[in-house]
């Protein structure tokens, strides 16, 4: 049964679709991110049903009520992968050293984008396991975030792919040489403007991987965007 869902009208304005919406069982993080993506997390502490409220700057208040599975380890907090990343050495290189590696010491580029983005361009020998993928279950809760995705004007929502590491487990040993890569890359890397540095698809799953037990896992700052901006060896699927 669908998750019934509610628009009603409401003169007061509260918040940005950047911000985070609290209740007492319920925390909702809505974010668009550098590369265009836009992640939808709503968290709560264990598998139950939750009433959803979220009111917008338009004055609209969103009700629903889903079943909200149990959190996986990509839904940690950011400092909780920054400070594993940095204990298991996941060291990050920029586009010109992830080149060279790949062509002088056998790393293999893990491109986490969205098969359509790989298709489009992606380095030579790179394989391609895409983290998220667009929600594809109609239960009462993927019916729950399609329509909050849905209200931000986004009729592709995205989900944590569930087979993430079964494919990489296929695909990589754990001794393989492996430099993850996404659009924006993120950053580790401390700064003014970002003293945690940034989280990225990249480095959720440099953080899986390393988790998982992988041990030569490195990191693309600045992403592909910088690979293909600097004009290194790039190629498409027609």
């Amino acid at each position: 049964m669908a998750a019934p869902t509610s628009l009603t009208p409401n003169s007061t304005p509260s918040s940005s679709i950047y911000s985070n919406f609290r209740t007492s069982q319920l925390t909702i993080c809505s974010k668009i991110t550098p590369d265009s993506c836009c992640f939808l997390t709503v968290r709560s502490g264990q598998a139950s049903k939750q009433r959803l409220t979220y009111q917008n700057p338009r004055g609209l208040i969103i009700r629903c009520a889903a079943t909200k599975p149990a959190k996986s380890p990509a839904e940690e907090d950011w400092k909780t992968k920054r400070e594993l990343l940095s204990e298991k050495r996941v060291r990050s290189v920029d586009a010109k050293e992830a080149f060279r590696l790949q062509k002088e010491n056998n790393f293999v580029i893990l491109d986490v984008r969205p098969e359509a983005e790989f298709k489009e361009a992606h380095p030579p020998g790179a394989i391609n396991i895409q983290i998220y993928r667009l929600i594809k279950e109609w239960t009462a809760w993927d019916i729950a975030r399609r329509a909050a995705f849905a209200f931000f004007g986004i009729f592709s929502g995205t989900e944590e792919n569930p087979e993430f590491m079964q494919s990489v487990e296929s695909k990589f040993d754990k001794d393989a040489k492996i430099i993850v890569a996404c659009t924006s890359g993120g950053t580790m890397k401390p700064s003014q403007n970002l003293p945690e540095g940034q989280q990225s698809r990249s480095l959720i799953a440099a953080y899986l991987l390393v988790l998982n037990g992988y041990k030569n896992v490195f990191h693309l700052e600045g992403g592909l965007y910088t690979w293909f901006k600097e004009g290194l060896p790039s190629e498409s699927e027609e």
